[in-house]
């Protein structure tokens, strides 16, 4: 069993890693302990449609627990002429959220808001953008990279700073479809069918931004989004992909331009070195206290693309996702070769955890048994969801 006896080396060299990591000692620096939880403010205000402002406390590297998220709090938008704009939490704690509203673009508007104990924050009053339209999401099969762009502009030369965001979803297709099971300390014919089909989902944590001040017009032409190698497993069926636009002030384009460099730019003597990180959120009961987070005012517009394996070209190879799936173990419950089989006992025990699943029955020179794999290699559960998303065709 060649799949058995690379895990057991995985193993082995995972536990030499620990052995080897419990040498030294850890470093932790004052300002990481600090118990000190700062406010975070992440969201922005929606001109056209729904606000959704998340409320949450910032912790250490050492803390062991994350803070409770912000509950509680009495959320709200408000203009310079004092009009409001109630925000409602949502299911989710610490997630506000208002009606589809439209904001009056000729005010500069702002977020407030209480918490449960009592104090007060605000961010600055911002003026009112209005995105304009995605020209295009295109993309191009590149160095064998896809490569994913975006095209807009601002005939007004209003905008001029742009930032986007991106959510991918795509197809999962299971290489096995089991028709045993284990229940009860022994395998019987599978009672409910494992999903044949999945989507896996992943939304960008990556800051996107591009500005066209230094140019003659207010146009974006192939700002890259997203590269992925042209054999992934997010094309082996059908892929998609959502861009999100938004148009930032230069304020807030500077503060996702410092985010940038403190999140994604560091790592050698070469790269910018971290800067404190300042938004526009302030604590109005305790002007001393720090806040995280910077929240503007614009509208969201949206692009979506499908990409099908039959838009690729041809001799285009698709990896499955699975390859290291196949083939199959063997494990044989009675006859000459479950003799010789001590990994059977374990794997049982792995049956038991449901971390290992049964496939299918062998009978092989008058030994019995079944063939089996991890349950990541069966069950698209672990990759993904099996409920079809709204927007899929």
């Amino acid at each position: 069993m060649k799949a058995f006896s690379l895990s057991a080396r995985r193993a082995l060299l995972w536990g030499l890693a620990v052995l080897l990591g419990s040498c030294t000692d850890p470093y932790m620096p004052d300002v990481i302990t600090s118990p000190e939880a700062l406010m975070v403010v992440d969201g922005y205000l929606n001109s056209q449609g729904v606000t959704t402002i998340r409320l949450s406390r910032a912790y250490g590297i050492a803390a062991k627990t994350a803070p409770p998220a912000e509950t509680r709090a009495t959320v709200y938008i408000e203009d310079e002429g004092g009009a409001r704009v109630v925000l409602r939490e949502s299911s989710t704690a610490g997630t506000y959220v208002s009606d589809n509203v439209t904001l009056n673009p000729a005010r500069n508007v702002r977020l407030h808001f209480r918490t449960a104990t009592g104090k007060e924050y605000a961010s600055d009053y911002v003026p009112v953008k209005t995105t304009p339209p995605i020209d295009a999401v295109k993309w191009r099969i590149e160095n064998n990279d896809l490569n994913i762009y975006v095209d807009t502009h601002d005939d007004t030369s209003a905008s001029q700073y742009y930032r986007w965001e991106t959510d991918e979803t795509w197809e999962i297709y299971p290489v096995y479809s089991p028709g045993i099971e284990y229940s009860n300390g022994g395998i019987r014919p599978i009672s409910a069918r494992l999903p044949s089909i999945c989507w896996g989902n992943q939304r960008s944590n990556a800051v996107h931004i591009a500005k066209t001040t230094g140019l003659t017009k207010d146009v974006v032409a192939d700002f890259p989004l997203r590269r992925l190698p042209a054999n992934s497993e997010r094309f082996y069926s059908r892929y998609s992909i959502l861009v999100q636009q938004q148009v930032l002030t230069r304020p807030e384009f500077e503060y996702w331009t410092l985010l940038r460099k403190n999140t994604e730019s560091i790592g050698s003597l070469f790269d910018p070195q971290p800067s404190q990180l300042t938004g526009n959120v302030h604590c109005l009961s305790s002007p001393a206290e720090a806040v995280l987070g910077y929240v503007g005012a614009h509208s969201l517009v949206e692009k979506r693309i499908f990409i099908s394996r039959a838009d690729l070209p041809r001799d285009q190879r698709v990896l499955t996702g699975y390859e290291a799936c196949v083939p199959p173990d063997t494990v044989y419950i009675s006859g000459p070769r479950a003799a010789r089989s001590p990994e059977a006992t374990i794997l049982r025990n792995a049956f038991l955890s449901q971390l290992y699943l049964p496939l299918g029955y062998v009978v092989n020179n008058g030994s019995t048994g079944y063939t089996a794999k991890p349950r990541d290699c069966i069950d698209c559960r672990t990759r993904g969801a099996s409920v079809k998303p709204s927007f899929w065709p």
